[in-house]
């Protein structure tokens, strides 16, 4: 669980520097980055897509936040 979080975290973080040139402070991105990991499994699940290791889980997850903060942008 706590991986978990650590990852996310810095999925979070990655994508709104990536996305919004900013980071959402952390609880922001921590709930960016956990939300996105769920998106980011299920593309990859969906794309037939496998990856491993702690550097794959969190490229995963950025993905996955990636296209959250991207969802969030265009519905604004």
């Amino acid at each position: 669980m706590f991986w978990f979080l650590v990852i996310g975290l810095i999925a979070g973080w990655l994508a709104g520097k990536l996305v919004g040139g900013r980071g959402f402070g952390l609880i922001g991105d921590l709930v960016v980055g956990v939300i996105g990991s769920y998106i980011g499994g299920y593309l990859f699940n969906v794309l037939n897509l496998s990856i491993y290791g702690t550097i794959g889980e969190i490229i995963m997850a950025t993905i996955g936040a990636i296209v959250l903060l991207l969802i969030i942008r265009i519905i604004k």
